[in-house]
């Protein structure tokens, strides 16, 4: 664990916080759509390249359940409920993280200024590398989105692109894996 660095396959994880029901339709309407795609498609890398799904769900009693379409894209992940802002403060998740053997968590989804900025704290703070996947992620205002990109920037967390991720994790262009994933951003 330690400083951002490189992604590759082994030792990373995708982390999708929050993206429920009830939450998605408050979101920024020029980014939520973008965020979905996004999402899907680094679950659809995850799944075709063998990297472990996280999926949280902030009170779902109250907030709904993960969207279906994103259920469906990450396959049989049993979101984790949760309370606290922090993924960290939910019981049993960084057990998973532990488990997993993550050094480098790929972090998506709502909302960019609290759940996805507090997680990414916590996760620097416990010495896990951060990737923050900007177009994977949104919040209600677009300037909150931008002031916690900038925040997760000067904490030492990666900010990167849905693209930037697949090709690292990709690593080449003359596999099967890049044949069918780089259809995904096209």
């Amino acid at each position: 664990m330690g400083a951002p660095a490189r992604l590759t396959r082994e030792g990373s994880l995708l982390l999708v916080v929050d993206v429920q029901e009830r939450l998605f339709d408050a979101m920024d309407p020029e980014h939520r759509e973008e965020m979905v795609k996004n999402i899907k498609i680094l679950a659809a890398a995850a799944r075709r390249l063998g990297i472990p799904i996280q999926v949280t769900e902030q009170y779902p009693k109250g907030l709904g359940h993960t969207l279906q379409e994103l259920r469906e894209s990450v396959g049989p992940v049993e979101p984790i409920a949760k309370v606290a802002f922090s993924c960290c403060g939910a019981e049993g998740f960084l057990e998973r993280l532990r488990a997993a053997r993550a050094r480098h968590i790929i972090l998506s989804g709502i909302e960019a200024h609290v759940c996805i900025l507090l997680t990414a704290l916590d996760l620097l703070a416990e010495g896990y590398a951060v990737h923050v996947v900007a177009d994977a992620t949104c919040s209600r205002r677009r300037e909150n989105r931008q002031i916690a990109l900038d925040q997760l920037r000067q904490a030492g967390a990666v900010v990167t692109s849905t693209e930037t991720v697949l090709f690292q994790l990709l690593g080449a262009a003359d596999t099967d894996d890049f044949r069918t994933l780089s259809k995904l951003v096209k």
